[in-house]
């Protein structure tokens, strides 16, 4: 990896690792979303709390740290020898640094929103496929995990008729997905147990 390269990744990282869940609660003056609940810094974890401004800014902000990290790296790598691979490594960057962020010990979320905002930097189709997969799914079994890891699992698929098996994107496509499905080992253990809340429930997962 060149200088240059691991210069965009390092700032991508660090692009992730603002956890707005953390920094919306704080500067609204609400708990840490490390300490409640699912004890997920998400936005459905800090929706708990009764809160919809402060999820929405957190799903806003997460979204677009996402997509932002991607957008620079698109933007102004090219001018500075960053190829395709050198992007789609920040994408992967920004997304492990909301789920271990540097600022707060390393303890993230699981990486829904970021991941989307991902999504619209590399593909607008591709985000708009899985964010119409979540939404039907959510309004079908009406549980914001299960919804999540359909959509990406599907992430992949969609990936591969959008841009093509020989993109590189697709490839990291499949480790966003692997890693945010991952991410809700938790979930899916409540899943298969019937313990996992719906959305709108005080105890669903974030």
């Amino acid at each position: 990896m060149t200088t240059t390269a691991f210069a965009f990744v390092l700032a991508a990282y660090l692009i992730g690792s603002l956890s707005f869940a953390v920094i919306v609660s704080k500067a609204m003056g609400m708990a840490d979303p490390r300490s409640y609940g699912s004890g997920n810094p998400g936005a459905t974890n800090v929706l708990r709390t009764g809160k919809k401004l402060a999820a929405a800014l957190t799903l806003l902000g997460d979204g677009v740290k996402g997509w932002v990290a991607v957008a620079l790296a698109s933007w102004l790598g090219p001018r500075y020898g960053l190829g395709e691979q050198g992007i789609a490594l920040c994408a992967l960057a920004v997304l492990f640094g909301h789920m271990w962020p540097v600022f707060f010990g390393f303890k993230g979320g699981k990486g829904v929103a970021t991941a989307v905002g991902i999504l619209f930097g590399i593909n607008p189709w591709l985000a708009l496929a899985a964010l119409a997969t979540w939404l039907f799914m959510a309004f079908v079994v009406k549980i914001s995990s299960l919804s999540a890891i359909i959509a990406c699992v599907l992430v992949p698929v969609y990936a591969f008729f959008i841009l093509g098996p020989q993109s590189v994107y697709f490839g990291t496509c499949i480790i966003i997905a692997i890693v945010v499905v991952h991410r809700h080992k938790s979930n899916l253990i409540k899943l298969m147990t019937g313990k996992e809340d719906k959305i709108g429930n005080k105890g669903d997962a974030g």
